[in-house]
């Protein structure tokens, strides 16, 4: 036993180098890693990724009746090659006047559960936690720390165009 304790004590320097050498190759690996990580991190907080966006039209303006929401469908401003299905994504569209439409994101935002438009009562409802929401977007109970995010709405001619953004991040 004291032999064994003996020999390691005595390390040959091709012991040594060797020890220093892995130790030296797995500073530098790890700290390659950690900048590799901190890239990205950093164009986030300095707010260099641009957001993709695109107006997509979302139907004519004679489909939808003044007073009316309906939810609309749309191809999402950023979708990968491979998503498929999952490109597509929607909004509650609603028509005040003429000429002016309310585009509001189906997600909820406490935790982006889908909302539904109850049009009996006039309100939004999310089902996964009981946010209740006024025709406007504006939080009426519940959970929700804020209104519904809104999309701008123009019109292009006869046709209802909705400016697309990526899901909003909630908290």
């Amino acid at each position: 036993m004291n032999s064994d304790l003996i020999e390691a004590a005595e390390a040959t320097p091709c012991d040594t180098s060797r020890r220093r050498f892995l130790s030296r190759l797995t500073m530098a690996l790890g700290s390659l890693a950690g900048v590799i990580v901190a890239i990205p991190c950093v164009g986030f907080l300095l707010g260099l990724r641009k957001v993709p966006s695109d107006w997509r039209t979302v139907g004519k303006l004679d489909d939808y009746q003044i007073g009316s929401t309906v939810k609309v469908a749309f191809l999402d401003p950023s979708p990968l090659p491979w998503a498929g299905v999952t490109s597509r994504t929607a909004a509650w569209l609603r028509r005040n006047s003429e000429t002016e439409f309310i585009a509001f994101s189906v997600d909820c935002t406490h935790l982006g559960c889908p909302v539904r438009w109850l049009p009996q009562a006039n309100l939004f409802m999310c089902p996964c936690h009981g946010g209740v929401y006024y025709s406007n977007g504006t939080v009426a109970a519940g959970p929700p720390p804020r209104p519904l995010p809104r999309y701008p709405v123009r019109i292009q001619g006869d046709l209802v165009q909705i400016l697309t953004s990526p899901v909003p991040i909630t908290t």
